[in-house]
């Protein structure tokens, strides 16, 4: 059973449906006993970073989400839900995040005729051989939507790179932690296999079964 973070800021049905769809089985969760204790964890989020940090807190989510990523199962973390991992993120101001990776969230700067929000399809190219990731190829297409971007602290993190105005990641991976900027929910069939491949993680060691 994959339990799915709920503090009001993700399409939380699609990413259940996707997880279904795979042959898992998913249920929406706000109760901070109920993630702690969950067998696999997945962290969406679609909105701003400080809101979304600020719910976190009201519903007392972090630390049952920090403990649970220190514990060895799996958890993925989707769009906003990657960008959370990090130690701040920078809008509308500056704002702290959960600190379970190092480094910055922040926007896009791009050349003139580029727009912000990235978004659409882009190809991603892979700097790990992260679990999974093992039935996708080099340059496979996932559906970005997003202003801001991680820039991790330690790049041995960076799992997929894409590039929009120049390279940022995609996804990183250490251990049982892995979090796309990609949406895998609205990825087709792409995006399936990698929810499918996390849905068959082993739980103690958040590696592949």
């Amino acid at each position: 059973m994959i339990t799915i973070v709920d503090y009001q800021m993700g399409n939380l049905r699609s990413v259940q449906k996707g997880i279904e769809r795979v042959g898992g089985s998913a249920k929406i969760s706000s109760d901070p006993k109920e993630i702690a204790g969950a067998e696999k964890l997945i962290l969406p989020g679609v909105g701003a970073f400080g809101d979304a940090m600020a719910e976190i807190h009201r519903r007392d989510l972090a630390s049952p989400i920090r403990d649970f990523i220190a514990s060895g199962r799996p958890f993925l973390g989707i769009c906003l839900g990657l960008q959370l991992l990090f130690e701040r993120g920078f809008e509308h101001g500056e704002h702290e995040g959960l600190g379970v990776l190092q480094g910055d969230v922040v926007r896009f700067d791009l050349p003139e005729g580029m727009k912000v929000p990235h978004m659409g399809w882009n190809t991603v190219s892979q700097r790990s051989a992260a679990p999974i990731l093992k039935e996708l190829h080099d340059q496979t297409h996932f559906y970005f939507v997003h202003s801001y971007y991680v820039r991790p602290k330690d790049p041995s993190v960076v799992a997929l790179e894409c590039d929009y105005g120049g390279p940022f990641c995609a996804m990183v991976w250490r251990d049982n932690l892995y979090a796309t900027q990609f949406h895998p929910e609205k990825s087709q069939a792409d995006g399936l296999k990698l929810l499918s491949a996390f849905s068959s993680l082993n739980q103690a060691e958040g590696v592949n079964a």
